[in-house]
């Protein structure tokens, strides 16, 4: 079948990627100038499996209240005349009961488990350059409540297959002896050893070339403004995509199947079809610096659990990501939420990075308010979803990719996961 992929992203990249490799001919178009260049351009860079727990869980209802009107909280709220907002928020809410969060986290797990055997064998094939590190993900708490709270979650992961194994503060600093310095606030953490890092920009750009060169099309700086539909009911069909190119020009692109993967931008292009997405943008922040003592810098991907940031060694730089901002779209820097990063950093790390001039960025977070991405089918027989990651865009991109290609493709998915549209196997 003749596939068009909407985003190029790490989602998008891979969905193309594997339709590729099953025999369709696939095009994939972004309005952007190249692959990668928005919510998957300066991430996290964590493949983290082992904390793939959704942020609606018992505890997160208290913290947000604890959180509200303060500028440089991890998760910043605010209240805006929406109605996708709230309604959101009310079922987040509903998300955090504890069976809601038990379920979640399993499927969770399973296609990020998945994915990371995926991206694995990617590597393998492609031989791409992408700062990777399997040195695994050290996660460290300096409340001690948070630690024993943690303990049940670790738990859990180890039951699903996942070894994420809870460590007292003095093994938090053999893994990563960085952190030497702030031993005295730490207070214990958990270690998965086959956790992984790793530049996804790069990864997906690599990627993007490896596709361009076995003949996917890509069509950059080209907005989608529309998709076009014949029939009605059970007879309605994708027919085209009305978009925008590069020198504004109106034109319009067929095919036989079409996936839509333009992460928090797949709502507004999907509600006049009548699918209503529960996904709203959550505003991520990241700061990257370049190291200047590699001796004192970490070489282990790190996550802090108190500021609620990830840290990453790429090369001779280090990625620190983390925070939430519920504002709509817009991606506006927000400068105290910038300076609550670096003097959290520096405070750990004071000597490893120049820290007066950092790069700062902010990218739009597709969040369910599950945490467990749309993967699958929609109500037309032709249209596809692969789009909600939210910060697990990375983790679990691969394995999204791998198994969309196996569903339009007509066949079962490897991974035992809840596939939109689609029974359970």
């Amino acid at each position: 079948m003749k596939v068009i992929v909407l985003g190029a992203g790490i989602v998008g990249t891979a969905s193309a990627w594997f339709l590729h490799k099953a025999g369709h001919e696939v095009t994939v178009i972004d309005r952007q100038p190249g692959p990668a260049q928005e919510t998957s351009f300066a991430n996290g860079c964590q493949i983290s499996v082992s904390h793939s727990e959704p942020w609606a869980n018992p505890g997160a209802p208290l913290k947000i209240m604890k959180w509200l009107g303060k500028e440089d909280a991890p998760l910043l709220y605010r209240f805006r005349a929406e109605w996708l907002q709230w309604r959101w928020g009310m079922r987040f809410l509903r998300e955090c009961a504890p069976a809601r969060t038990a379920y979640n986290i399993r499927q969770i797990v399973a296609i990020a488990e998945y994915s990371r055997q995926v991206l694995q064998s990617v590597r393998a094939e492609t031989g791409i350059e992408y700062d990777c590190l399997t040195r695994g993900i050290l996660h460290f708490y300096t409340d001690r409540k948070e630690f024993d709270d943690s303990l049940r979650a670790a738990k859990l992961m180890r039951e699903l297959g996942c070894p994420r194994n809870s460590i007292g503060a003095d093994e938090v600093v053999k893994i990563e002896p960085a952190l030497a310095s702030f031993r005295d606030r730490i207070v214990g953490g958990d270690f998965t050893a086959n956790d992984e890092s790793g530049d996804v920009h790069r990864f997906t750009a690599g990627l993007a070339a490896k596709a361009a060169q076995a003949g996917v099309e890509f069509a950059f700086n080209t907005s989608v403004t529309r998709l076009l539909v014949e029939g009605s009911g059970a007879s309605a069909t994708v027919v085209g995509v009305e978009a925008i190119d590069a020198e504004g020009r109106h034109k319009v692109l067929r095919a036989d199947a079409f996936v839509v993967a333009m992460g928090s931008f797949s709502t507004p292009l999907l509600k006049p079809l009548g699918i209503d997405l529960m996904i709203y943008p959550g505003k991520g922040y990241s700061a990257t610096y370049r190291i200047r003592d590699e001796a004192a810098a970490p070489t282990v991907s790190l996550t802090d659990d108190g500021y609620k940031l990830v840290v990453s060694r790429l090369g001779q730089r280090l990625r620190v990501a983390g925070t939430c901002e519920f504002n709509g779209y817009t991606r506006e820097l927000n400068s105290t939420r910038c300076a609550a990063i670096t003097h959290r950093i520096r405070d750990l790390f004071p000597t490893a990075c120049d820290y007066e001039n950092p790069e700062y960025w902010t990218g739009l977070r597709p969040l369910t308010p599950t945490n467990v991405p749309y993967i699958g089918k929609t109500n037309y027989r032709n249209l596809f979803l692969n789009t909600g990651h939210g910060t697990l865009g990375w983790t679990m991109g691969c394995g999204s990719g791998r198994a969309l290609a196996d569903i339009v493709s007509g066949r079962q998915p490897e991974v035992d996961f809840a596939f939109t549209g689609m029974p359970r196997r």
